[in-house]
């Protein structure tokens, strides 16, 4: 079966910075679309970035220019790099992934906290 790894999570001041990860763990295999989603107390959960197996790039305009969202295939990770953090970034941030295992199946992660406080 397969699950995340996530880490990177933490308490930053703001403008501060951190540097989400996560790679799937078990038997698959093949990764397709692998994304970084978001959710804050009594909101939806809303997609915040997204990189395809070919590189192609999406961003929440929220974050345009503050995060990067990468991956390396070879270690099958997604990071996100979240620069300029604001206080409206604290959210509990899941990875997500397309993932064939054989079937494809989309997976979630378990989640990991960013508060941004002063």
């Amino acid at each position: 079966q397969v699950q995340f790894v996530e880490s990177g999570g933490g308490l930053v001041q703001p403008g501060g910075s951190l540097r989400l990860s996560c790679a799937p763990s078990g038997s698959f295999f093949s990764i397709y679309t692998m994304a970084w989603y978001r959710q804050a107390p009594g909101k939806q959960r809303d997609l915040v970035a997204s990189i395809s197996a070919g590189g192609r790039i999406g961003y929440a305009d929220s974050v345009k220019g503050r995060f990067t969202i990468s991956r390396d295939n070879a270690e099958n990770t997604v990071y996100l790099q979240m620069n300029s953090l604001k206080v409206e970034d604290a959210a509990v941030y899941y990875c997500n992934a397309d993932i064939a295992a054989p079937g494809i199946r989309n997976y979630w992660g378990q989640g990991t906290q960013v508060t941004v406080s002063s």
